[in-house]
């Protein structure tokens, strides 16, 4: 662990909100937040403004729900490309200070400026003000800026305080800052972890850094001693270069219907729409999945997940949807409603590193090989002549929403 290293974590503070209220600065004296389609199923909270938060409103509850706090709150649809035009103007600012800008979705990003401090004649939280003073002036939002000698620790600090702040975390001063935090407030402990973690006794991130690792890795598996590294200061991540980026642990794509999906053949109509866009990208990151997971949403918004091995790995739409229908017909009864549905193709292999064995005896081999000329034909025809030019085995179903299924914006994480 280098802790002479400086690292910044800056957080677009309400990133779709901001940017909406400085396109129509009305919106700055009223609660409001962009939000999906209530109409389409789709209507959770992505950002809210400082005056919708006072309300209590919070990122991906329902409009139902936020509504209920706040009547009068002011709801606006996302817009995808406007968010990604002022999120590549906010990252190119950011590049001028170094060439180590590691983005973690739109408005979020790591900056390693351990080089960069002597240059600019600049202590950590100098330099960290400074950006935050030039974000403001020169493309009118705010950011929040956390300063540590780790990626983990630096992100905790731009989570400490809110909006437009800086946090200075320190070997000298994370016990005081970190350790009283609760658990969920570390980077990659879920609700799941947390739970698995509170049957341990583990509330605060002190405490799971004072516990021991050979008991994490037990409740967690090999994600327990890392985060024990992380609750001690022990990250040593480097912060990627610009344009530079870590490969794929997995590739997913899910959906909330416009109705409630029931019955195999309108499950199957959904997986054909979602493997399309995971076969896709499989194929782009140049890679195949050894492992496949199905997310099912019912309509009380109870979840549950499966995962299957895969016979071999895999990047054939076909296949995808063959090996998702047989998680959905184990798991699933036939007659029950299906809200929402995720795919998520995992433990992924680059092309180059797969050496399959050829089976001589495999008579499907022949016809994998048909289908793999078709799909790379198909990819083809589409960079040609865009994505809507061919698709297979569907059309798309306006009264199910699937049209929609790859432009439901993420979920800004404030």
């Amino acid at each position: 662990m280098a802790a002479d290293r400086v690292i910044f974590h800056i957080d677009c503070n309400g990133f779709y909100a901001a940017v909406e209220c400085l396109d129509d600065p009305s919106l700055c004296s009223v609660p409001m937040a962009v939000a999906g389609d209530p109409e389409a199923r789709s209507g959770i909270i992505l950002a809210k403004n400082e005056l919708a938060k006072a309300y209590g409103i919070q990122t991906a509850e329902t409009v139902y729900q936020a509504r209920r706090k706040c009547p009068d709150l002011v709801l606006v649809p996302p817009r995808s490309a406007r968010y990604r035009e002022v999120s590549g103007r906010v990252k190119a600012l950011f590049a001028e200070y170094t060439d180590q800008v590691e983005s973690f979705g739109l408005d979020e990003a790591w900056l390693d400026v351990t080089g960069s401090l002597r240059y600019f004649r600049a202590t950590p939280r100098e330099l960290a003000d400074r950006i935050r003073l030039r974000v403001k002036e020169e493309i009118g939002i705010t950011v929040s800026v956390g300063v540590s000698y780790n990626k983990v620790f630096a992100k905790l600090g731009s989570d400490l305080k809110k909006p437009d702040a800086t946090t200075v975390i320190t070997c000298e001063n994370y016990q005081r800052l970190i350790w009283p935090l609760p658990v969920t407030a570390m980077l990659f402990v879920g609700h799941t972890a947390a739970e698995q973690l509170h049957k341990l006794g583990i509330r605060t991130i002190g405490e799971m850094a004072q516990a021991d690792p050979a008991a994490l890795e037990k409740m967690l598996g090999k994600g327990g001693p890392a985060l024990w590294r992380y609750a001690n200061g022990l990250d040593d991540a480097p912060v990627l270069h610009v344009g530079e980026r870590e490969p794929a642990k997995s590739i997913g794509n899910g959906m909330t219907f416009r109705r409630d999906l029931v019955g195999w053949d309108e499950l199957k109509s959904a997986l054909i729409a979602l493997a399309d866009e995971v076969a896709s990208r499989l194929r782009a990151e140049q890679v195949k999945c050894a492992a496949l997971q199905v997310t099912i949403k019912n309509p009380e918004l109870k979840s549950i997940c499966r995962q299957t091995v895969l016979p071999h790995p895999t990047h054939l739409q076909k296949e995808l949807v063959e090996e998702g229908m047989k998680l959905l017909r184990a798991n699933w009864r036939e007659k029950s409603p299906v809200r929402a549905l995720t795919l998520t193709a995992q433990q992924l292999i680059a092309d180059e590193e797969l050496q399959e064995q050829v089976d001589l005896t495999d008579s499907c081999g022949a016809v994998r090989d048909k289908f793999e000329q078709a799909e790379a034909a198909m990819q083809k025809l589409r960079r040609r002549y865009g994505r809507s030019s061919i698709v297979m085995g569907f059309t798309g179903d306006e009264e199910l929403g699937l049209k929609r299924v790859r432009h439901q914006p993420v979920v800004s994480d404030e």
